[in-house]
């Protein structure tokens, strides 16, 4: 797949403000300061179509993005550790929550794990509540370029096996790179096939 053109159509604040329209929609969804925002800037070729900041929690909303005027990705809040105040944090959780479980042309979605750090418990009880979505998922797992291969690949399944209890059939298992673009071909490729099956 080539990306064509990329552009941002709206903001959602809540379910009720998503838009109505029949493209399909892939949803990219991790901890705060996971590198999402730089992940589809990295995927869309543009480098400011998401907005990246160093302080987590900076996406609030539901991000929309038509791609190749064909189908659409999702920027969805960050979960956990977001400089914000609980009420607001709660409602990151439950617009995570409506999305995920009420967007009816919602296609996949796509984890994102930082390929460093051994598995955090809030991604592994994130994974164990999006399996009783029955939505299919991938995992991402990011900032591959900060590791060694051999290291990449002990700490992805590392994850694999603390992750097995939360989940049913494995996942497809994907990097990326924001700063080099490894992994690029292998998302949008995962996404090209579940759009040639619709």
């Amino acid at each position: 797949m080539k990306i064509k053109s990329a552009t941002f159509q709206l903001s959602a604040a809540d379910i009720g403000a998503c838009p109505a329209w029949a493209w399909r929609e892939f949803a990219f969804v991790g901890r705060s300061n996971v590198g999402k925002s730089s992940l589809i800037n990295m995927l869309c070729g543009k480098a400011n179509l998401a907005k990246v900041s160093a302080l987590p929690g900076k996406t609030q909303l539901v991000n929309f993005f038509l791609m190749n005027e064909a189908w659409c990705l999702v920027d969805l809040p960050g979960y956990g550790f977001a400089q914000v105040t609980k009420d607001r944090k709660y409602d990151f959780s439950t617009l995570i929550k409506e999305y995920l479980e009420q967007r009816t042309n919602l296609a996949g979605v796509f984890v994102l794990i930082d390929s460093r750090l051994p598995p955090q418990r809030i991604d592994l009880d994130f994974l164990g509540w999006l399996e009783g979505c029955r939505v299919p998922f991938a995992l991402v797992f990011t900032k591959a370029d900060k590791l060694k291969p051999a290291k990449l690949q002990a700490n992805i399944e590392l994850f694999q096996e603390a992750a097995g209890p939360w989940l049913g059939a494995a996942p497809e298992l994907l990097f990326s790179s924001s700063k080099t673009g490894a992994g690029r071909i292998g998302i949008l490729k995962s996404i090209d096939r579940v759009l040639l099956l619709a």
